[in-house]
């Protein structure tokens, strides 16, 4: 493909998507190479194909999934939508370098990122400067509502997800105090606890006690025997991926207590991890996700992924197959950055995507939903473990 021998590379890669079905990134280079020198519109997304690679996988099959889905149908206004794939590894400096260089290259409209808020936030600014839109389909903090004027997500922020957590902690658990634990370290970590707190106290709770899961000095044990002191009826995790063993810590140790204390978590507890080492331990855990694939019976979506990959897909894939779906919405009104940004902001604008219809706030934020789900014994079990996170419906 870089000697612009375009027939041969898409042979090459049909015959590797043939092979390897569950591969976006082929996906992508295969489609990009049917388009070959021909026009064009183009996008880029960055994700941490190196340090994080399940979590690019994830990203990049919601972008793979539109971009095969579009072209197939004849592209935009019969123009087919290209696909660049930017490693930021997931780290605030390396997003700055690859934000400027996209705001460079006049080819680039926009761009599907990045992933924590921390990144998002640190290449902001360069997007921002540069006038190029990104869409985040995993950054949550607050702190990115109406930071940028060039910026959106596709996910809903800790502000929806806090409320919902809160609300599972009154209506399904029926308890009133809490103990947090959260990374110091994290703009999502601090922005979910900290809208976490607000809504408990707003509605008549109270947060007993707070842990700083980056302490070096933390331990499970001593945590979770303080927070029974000081009367914590609930447990609820924000753990980044990085401290997700230390939230599992404390999983065990309140199971192994007898699960003293209910459970509720933030997003980045829907992980394997916790069904293939802590399953038994975190039955019954409450967890807030922006999307669950058994979520809504009558969305196409589900099964035309299934389809498409072989196997099952997350929130993840679903968020970022939103945001390339609100893209290639704008680019049919007008496929110039400026017109992009015009589009995504009028009040008329909606798309369709994985979680239904797509719109966006004067904030850049979507209003969009949350789904609670629990952890439960599954036979068969769609991760292999024997049990699985499972869709509850809301208490009226």
């Amino acid at each position: 493909m870089a000697a612009g021998n375009y027939e041969e590379a898409t042979r090459n890669f049909e015959e590797a998507i043939g092979k390897y079905r569950n591969a976006p990134e082929t996906l992508i280079y295969l489609n990009n190479a049917r388009i070959g020198n021909s026009k064009s519109y183009a996008i880029a997304v960055g994700a941490p194909t190196a340090t994080a690679p399940d979590l690019a996988l994830a990203i990049l099959r919601g972008v793979a999934q539109a971009q095969n889905e579009i072209n197939q149908a004849g592209g935009i206004n019969g123009v087919p939508l290209k696909v660049a794939i930017a490693n930021d590894d997931n780290a605030p400096e390396m997003a700055k370098k690859i934000a400027s260089a996209l705001v460079v290259n006049s080819e680039v409209l926009g761009v599907v990122g990045h992933i924590s808020s921390g990144v998002t936030l640190a290449a902001g600014e360069a997007y921002n400067s540069g006038k190029l839109v990104a869409i985040s389909a995993v950054s949550t903090s607050v702190e990115l509502s109406g930071k940028y004027d060039w910026s959106f997500r596709t996910v809903p922020s800790d502000a929806f997800t806090a409320k919902k957590l809160s609300e599972a902690m009154r209506n399904q658990l029926k308890k009133q105090k809490a103990a947090v634990f959260f990374n110091s370290d994290s703009p999502y970590s601090l922005s979910l606890k900290s809208e976490f707190v607000e809504e408990v106290s707003i509605n008549g709770g109270e947060i007993v006690a707070e842990f700083d899961l980056s302490d070096p000095t933390f331990s499970a044990r001593r945590s979770l025997k303080e927070a029974t002191r000081v009367g914590a009826q609930v447990l609820m995790l924000a753990p980044t991926p990085a401290s997700l063993d230390k939230a599992l810590q404390v999983v065990t140790v309140n199971g192994r207590q007898g699960k003293q204390l209910d459970l509720l978590g933030g997003d980045s507890l829907y992980d394997s991890k916790i069904l293939e080492v802590g399953a038994e331990d975190a039955f019954g855990i409450l967890v807030a996700v922006p999307w669950h694939i058994d979520g809504d019976p009558s969305s196409k979506f589900p099964g035309q992924s299934r389809q498409l990959w072989g196997a099952d897909v997350n929130w993840i894939t679903a968020m970022a197959y939103d945001a390339t779906r609100a893209f290639i919405a704008a680019l049919e009104q007008s496929p110039t950055r400026t017109g992009i940004r015009d589009a995504l902001r009028s009040p008329d604008f909606s798309a369709t995507g994985a979680t239904g219809i797509i719109r966006f706030l004067p904030s850049g934020d979507r209003n969009g939903p949350v789904q609670l789900v629990e952890i439960r014994e599954a036979n068969p079990s769609r991760s292999g473990t024997g049990y699985d996170f499972v869709p509850i419906p809301p208490i009226p």
